[in-house]
């Protein structure tokens, strides 16, 4: 993990190596799905973080932070309970609310770069 005070820098999304984060078992609705990511940027209050997030195949439920997020490969289908659901993929832009919870249905393999506000 990188910090507040690194210097600007640029990384190529598809080659960036991700880390495994482990599913709560309770938030699988079907399949296999496996999550990685890597924070490249946190804010010195720890409130701020930008960085890469994959996840594969199969169904999850979530509680969503304030986040703006692009696609960069793969497709999903995001349900918000109450709310739209969303059909994303490559070049997509998302916004998703604080406490938010939603049904991610992973099509294919989904990697995106994220901002999220805690």
């Amino acid at each position: 993990m990188t910090t507040h005070d690194q210097p600007s820098f640029a990384v190529h999304i598809p080659d960036v190596e991700l880390e495994a984060e482990p599913l709560d078992p309770a938030q699988i609705v079907s399949g296999t799905p496996e999550v990685t990511g890597r924070v490249l940027w946190e804010s010195a209050d720890g409130k701020q973080l930008r960085g890469i997030w994959q996840i594969t195949p199969g169904v999850v439920t979530d509680t969503e932070a304030d986040e703006l997020f692009v696609v960069v490969s793969g497709r999903a289908t995001v349900a918000v309970e109450g709310g739209a659901t969303l059909e994303i993929g490559p070049g997509d832009a998302c916004v998703l609310r604080e406490g938010d919870r939603t049904t991610w249905t992973v099509h294919e393999t989904l990697r995106k770069a994220y901002h999220i506000s805690l």
